[in-house]
């Protein structure tokens, strides 16, 4: 009965394939480069991500940030969005209560690794109604080329 079990397809070895399989896919071990993902350590500011052929595009939602003082950088194939968000709240008012604050304020930082064939010498970056976009274009692939035999 044992036996059974583990080699059902809803047993113990099925439940290990499908584990690895997630994981896998999750790091990129499945494929020759590695996968685009993101570092979860931080839920400000949301972030998408999306790819082509031709390039990776990174959306941003941030608004009220402000452009000039957030920092973009791509290091050994990661891409580091970093700045602050100042706080709406008056500061100064000695006698100013908060009794509700949902809109994050405060420095931020998100990281997201891109794929090997990405090239760090073709990026830009938008900022337009609170939407940061990041597009970074990937290497060209090499084809493989036909050799006639004489």
């Amino acid at each position: 009965m044992y036996d059974a079990y583990l080699s059902a397809p809803n047993g113990f070895f099925s439940d290990l394939d499908r584990v690895r399989g997630e994981l896998d896919s999750l790091f990129g071990w499945g494929g020759t480069s590695r996968a685009i993902r993101s570092t979860a350590g931080s839920s400000y500011p949301a972030i998408n991500v999306g790819h082509s052929p031709q390039a990776v595009d990174v959306y941003v939602f941030a608004p009220g940030i402000d452009a000039s003082r957030t920092e973009v950088t791509l290091d050994r194939g990661v891409l580091t969005v970093a700045g602050e968000r100042a706080s709406d709240l008056p500061s100064d008012a000695p006698k100013t209560s908060v009794h509700g604050r949902e809109r994050y304020s405060g420095r931020f930082r998100r990281a997201v690794a891109l794929p090997d064939d990405v090239d760090p010498s073709q990026v830009s970056a938008t900022y337009r109604e609170g939407v940061l976009h990041v597009n970074v274009r990937r290497r060209e692939a090499v084809q493989p080329k036909r050799i006639a035999i004489e």
